[in-house]
């Protein structure tokens, strides 16, 4: 198990030297810190703590300031634990990136899905709405709220609400590509959260070992040259055209011209 701390920048598309595309979502990752690393002996698991997005002193307080002067880094606005990683691997100060994950391998991403506000059943939890005639009384309600014998709305009940704005995690997703010069890495598929949101990639728990072969993708260079290629072809075609054509123009103009 690994994982590492990101920033949705958002949604783009690449496309393989087959010409397949593929949509994939942008996560920016900043040098992740560790600034705690917890074991059985001491905090009954073992874990350790990343740190990302550094703050200034003056936007923080002393025990932030002292939890993060422990691993001789600067404080942190987020601060993530992941669990079921082998402790040994790493030591408190120790900065993480990118190429920690390799294009291939199956991964989970969490992150904090959109807000929605206050909605109602229909959208919030896809119910039917009741018959559109005027006489009809009931249009978006709720409809029953229970029996009549507990006499009260039972727990669970699908009610109007806050939607959005929850942990999620979307399982088995692949890593098209990781940028170590800019550090990005391309995760194939949408992942929770708005953009500039914060997101966790991991080792997927249920494919932990599993890793398909990269795709090879089409750089930005050898786009321009297949175009400048395409562009010399149409070039050469039709220079031979136009000189097909003035070649024809010149025998007509020849067989027309009377004999003297």
């Amino acid at each position: 198990m690994k994982g590492i701390l990101g920033k949705k920048v958002g949604m783009t598309q690449v496309f393989t030297t087959e010409g397949k595309l593929i949509p994939v979502t942008v996560v920016e990752v900043e040098p992740n810190v560790v600034t705690q690393i917890k074991t059985v002996e001491k905090d009954g698991y073992d874990a350790i703590q990343l740190g990302t997005d550094s703050i200034r002193e003056k936007s923080s307080n002393k025990p932030e300031i002292g939890h993060t002067k422990k691993a001789n880094t600067t404080p942190k606005r987020f601060l993530r634990e992941i669990r079921g990683v082998n402790v040994n691997d790493y030591t408190l100060g120790q900065t993480i990136g990118v190429d920690i994950f390799e294009a291939g391998e199956i991964v989970d991403v969490t992150g904090t899905s959109k807000g929605k506000g206050f909605q109602g059943v229909i959208k919030r939890h896809n119910q039917s709405r009741g018959p559109m005639g005027h006489g009809s009384q009931y249009h978006r309600g709720v409809g029953s709220l229970g029996t009549m014998l507990p006499m009260h709305v039972l727990k669970g009940k699908k009610m109007p609400g806050q939607m959005g704005n929850v942990q999620r995690t979307v399982q088995n997703l692949e890593i098209v590509a990781v940028d170590v010069e800019n550090s990005v890495i391309l995760v194939k598929g949408n992942v929770p959260g708005p953009k500039k949101s914060l997101v966790m990639i991991r080792t997927a728990v249920k494919k932990p070992d599993k890793k398909n072969s990269a795709a090879d993708l089409i750089t930005y260079a050898q786009a321009v040259e297949a175009v400048e290629e395409v562009e010399t072809s149409a070039n050469v075609a039709e220079e031979v055209e136009e000189t097909v054509v003035e070649e024809a123009v010149e025998e007509t103009t020849t067989e027309e011209t009377p004999a003297e």
